[in-house]
């Protein structure tokens, strides 16, 4: 629409040249009303006897809007933040959920946010919620907890190009929430508990293995110095007398006590 260079005919500019002349004649009182300001952040689409009066939208600044035939829209250029509404979803493995997210977008092209779509703010809402139902669909739930990231940009993508003649620039799309149902919950709660317990027990037995081959390298060491297993224990006595126990265990050697038994028999 934005494209016709079409003119506005001879009565177009009769029209406007009637106008100009009461602008003229009115003069300063009319001025007031046919001078806008524009800000900064905004664009001005003006339309002259119903056709777009340029390819480019006025502002920022003081623009000239004739008060019979020329009327405008205000188009905020602004980054807009998009609240999506929690969207009830049956993920691919059969679990529903509810997802609810956020889509930041901006207008970039103001003549056709105004000129290609009647309200270009709820058309991209209500796509949102489209595309956002429409792609986790084809996910399971693992794949909905784990890859936010990804199917945020996937969403984005698809959001971008549909948008793009409606002069719409996604910056970015944020998956908020996901809510499962509560017996769902408690089985991926208990699955992951079960998961940590088996895991436990796999490290407890490698702990066991370890230990048991380092105990048996000891123990050939000190069978190699019998010295050395007295040692062993005059060091195990120093760690008993440190903690202030009132008995101490002073274990003795096996051939000890058979020579006391063999002893006893002679006499």
């Amino acid at each position: 629409i934005a494209d016709r260079r079409e003119g506005i005919g001879v009565c177009g500019w009769i029209l406007v040249s009637l106008s100009f002349f009461l602008v003229f004649i009115t003069f300063p009182i009319s001025i007031w009303a046919c001078i806008k300001v524009i800000r900064e952040y905004e664009r001005a689409v003006v339309f002259r006897l119903g056709r777009i009066l340029s390819k480019q939208a006025k502002g920022p600044g003081l623009i000239l809007v004739l008060p019979c035939t020329d009327t405008f829209f205000k188009v905020d250029l602004r980054t807009v933040t998009c609240n999506i509404p929690p969207q009830e979803i049956l993920t691919k493995d059969a679990v529903t959920t509810q997802v609810d997210g956020v889509v930041y977008y901006r207008i970039y092209s103001a003549i056709s946010a105004v000129a290609n779509v009647t309200d270009v703010h709820s058309a991209t809402s209500l796509l949102a919620q489209t595309t956002l139902r429409k792609v986790l669909g084809t996910k399971s739930l693992a794949q909905l907890l784990a890859g936010r990231e990804e199917i945020a940009h996937s969403i984005k993508a698809i959001l971008d190009s549909a948008t793009e003649q409606w002069g719409i620039k996604v910056a970015r799309v944020e998956i908020k929430d996901v809510r499962i149902p509560v017996t769902m919950q408690r089985a991926m709660a208990a699955e992951a508990e079960a998961a940590r317990e088996a895991r436990a027990k796999v490290v407890a037995a490698e702990g066991e293995m370890n230990a048991s081959k380092h105990l048996k390298q000891a123990s050939m060491v000190l069978a190699e110095s019998p010295a050395g297993l007295q040692l062993r224990y005059l060091q195990t006595l120093t760690t008993l007398a440190a903690e202030n126990n009132s008995t101490i265990v002073f274990p003795l050697p096996i051939n000890m006590l058979e020579c006391l038994g063999q002893k006893n028999k002679r006499g």
